[in-house]
């Protein structure tokens, strides 16, 4: 059963100031946006993995919660609403206009582009290799042949090691298709249910940190890609973009990105500003 979370403008403001979480409820929710003329924005999410979004005390936060809030608060236009449902659920409430935004840790993919539209970044997260600390058969992309991992079908992951083993049909890696989520994969890792786990660099060095796999190393892997965070929109939304868009740039500059980064996250993970846009 999806979980609704119901946010007014007004306790955006709340949020941000003092970090305390409130919601609306659904009647008081309807009757301030018929009365404000306001539209009502539905930002889907899966409510993983943390620091990005996560549930605290029944209700959701994470750095993209708080940098949606952010980017709604005080406006005279839009109320924003989240709506927790599957990972495979954000896509298709975007494609059935259930939801016009969403965001989730969701990384850019030409196939995504044609089918969404993507907003500015809002956050840095490169990808790295988890392994046990006493495996020392893998140390990069080129030892993962014949190796198994856990993936959820329809991620960037997937479809990276997916692509590998058409290039690799000779050795491909073992892919392992569930629903768990990230907290429960990385245990499973640690348990030695698999081999190796490719994720963000956040998501990753968190979960360990929050659940005491000391057993697990951390492996950098290149790229000659930027590893940003978007959030993702509708198509037909291209309102709602210039608008969220523009608030982006506004954070950025006004140091509240900054601010929500140091508190998630424990550092500045932000795109470069030339890519703020």
């Amino acid at each position: 059963m999806k979980k609704i979370v119901k946010y007014s403008s007004l306790a955006a403001l709340g949020l941000v100031a003092t970090g305390v979480l409130a919601a609306c409820s659904g009647g008081d929710k309807k009757e301030e946006a018929a009365t404000s003329g306001k539209k009502e924005i539905v930002v889907a999410t899966n409510g993983s993995p943390k620091p990005f979004i996560y549930e605290e005390n029944g209700e959701l936060t994470g750095y993209e919660i708080e940098v949606v809030r952010a980017i709604f608060k005080d406006s005279d236009k839009y109320d924003v609403k989240f709506e927790k449902t599957e990972w495979s659920g954000v896509f298709a409430g975007l494609d059935a206009d259930r939801y016009q935004m969403a965001v989730n840790n969701i990384s850019y993919t030409k196939e995504r582009a044609e089918k969404y539209l993507y907003a500015a970044p809002t956050a840095k997260n490169p990808n790295v290799l988890v392994v046990k600390k006493d495996d020392n058969s893998i140390k990069s992309l080129d030892d993962i042949g014949g190796k198994s991992t856990e993936v959820v079908q329809g991620t960037t992951t997937a479809k990276q090691l997916e692509d590998y083993n058409k290039q690799h049909a000779d050795n491909p890696t073992v892919l392992n298709y569930t629903k768990a989520d990230f907290q429960q994969i990385m245990s499973r890792l640690s348990d030695g249910q698999f081999d190796y786990k490719i994720f963000d660099k956040i998501g990753v060095e968190t979960v360990i940190k929050n659940q005491g796999l000391d057993n697990l190393k951390v492996i950098e892997l290149p790229s000659d890609q930027q590893p940003y965070v978007y959030p993702l929109l509708a198509k037909g939304q291209d309102e709602l973009k210039s608008f969220v868009d523009k608030r982006i740039q506004e954070l950025y500059k006004d140091g509240t990105l900054e601010k929500l980064s140091k508190q998630f996250f424990g550092d500045t993970y932000l795109p470069a500003e030339a890519d703020i846009k």
